[in-house]
């Protein structure tokens, strides 16, 4: 455990255990508690522009790098790939608010992080308050609607749930791959995003991510639609006006309804990583929901 300098100052940086795995944790602040869920394949540190913001409008922050991502552990991979699954990864997302003495909180996630916050907020009702989903609908509606544009513009989705070609591919030039920009994202976020980019189990455990996503993600989804179980919070959907979710989905905040009866939703203007893009506006959206 240590206190960070950078951009991240003032923040704990630790690492926790969990159950299965430890997962790396900064933290900071006082009032009610936040969690900042990253997407793929960002970590904790993709939220170093909007956490301080945070930590000064009076809130707890807590942006941990999920397991498999960034400096957390990766768990052994299972042959239906749950290890991995968003299920799995909200509890230990639970189980490390519990650690640091967050009984009840709210969740924040973006990208691949929206679909683990959603999933802790209809398997933990007793522990979300709020939730805040970003850039993303679930992964079951996303499948439903596939067609010819989605599958253009996120083949990734399908091409990473392939065997053995997809860490093979990654792996021989990752920064082809990713073609992160330093200037956009900040320099520690980049440093960080390269060294979970350059590592072999890193990137298994990544791609993980998207075949449980195919499979039992999507299943898991499917059976909480034929329950009529629903997020019980009240809940906030932001999407980037220079993504494509009007493009994709028409009016997305139609299917969250469907997830979130008691759902509000706006845009930031940005592009998709609107934490590192537009920190400014996302803060002042969250602070003025979450408190």
């Amino acid at each position: 455990m240590g206190t960070v300098a950078g951009v991240f100052e003032g923040f704990v940086d630790e690492r926790v255990d969990v159950g299965e795995v430890r997962l790396r944790v900064r933290h900071a602040g006082s009032g009610p508690p936040v969690l900042l869920v990253h997407g793929h394949p960002r970590t904790g540190a993709t939220w170093h522009r909007v956490a301080p913001r945070l930590v000064e409008a009076g809130l707890t922050v807590v942006c941990p790098d999920m397991r498999g991502y960034g400096r957390s552990d990766a768990a052994p991979v299972r042959p239906d790939h749950s290890q991995q699954s968003k299920r799995t990864v909200a509890l230990d997302l639970v189980r490390l608010m519990r650690h640091l003495g967050h009984e009840r909180f709210a969740a924040v996630g973006h990208d691949r992080g929206c679909y683990v916050a959603l999933r802790a907020a209809l398997d933990h009702p007793e522990a979300v308050t709020r939730l805040v989903v970003m850039d993303g609908v679930p992964i079951s509606e996303a499948l439903a609607r596939c067609d010819a544009t989605f599958a253009r513009a996120w083949f990734h989705w399908f091409f990473l749930a392939q065997p053995d070609l997809p860490e093979r591919v990654i792996l021989a030039d990752p920064d082809a791959w990713y073609h992160a920009d330093p200037d956009r994202m900040g320099e520690e976020n980049y440093r960080e995003l390269r060294e979970a980019t350059s590592d072999p189990a890193t990137v298994v455990a990544m791609i993980e991510d998207y075949r449980a996503g195919l499979d039992v993600d999507r299943r898991d989804e499917e059976d909480d639609r034929r329950a009529g179980r629903t997020v019980s919070c009240p809940t906030l959907f932001l999407y980037s006006t220079r993504d494509d979710m009007e493009q994709l989905y028409g009016d997305p905040l139609a299917i969250w309804r469907l997830w979130a009866p008691d759902l509000r939703g706006g845009t930031v203007e940005s592009g998709h990583h609107m934490a590192e893009e537009n920190p400014e506006d996302l803060a002042q959206a969250l602070v003025a929901f979450l408190r």
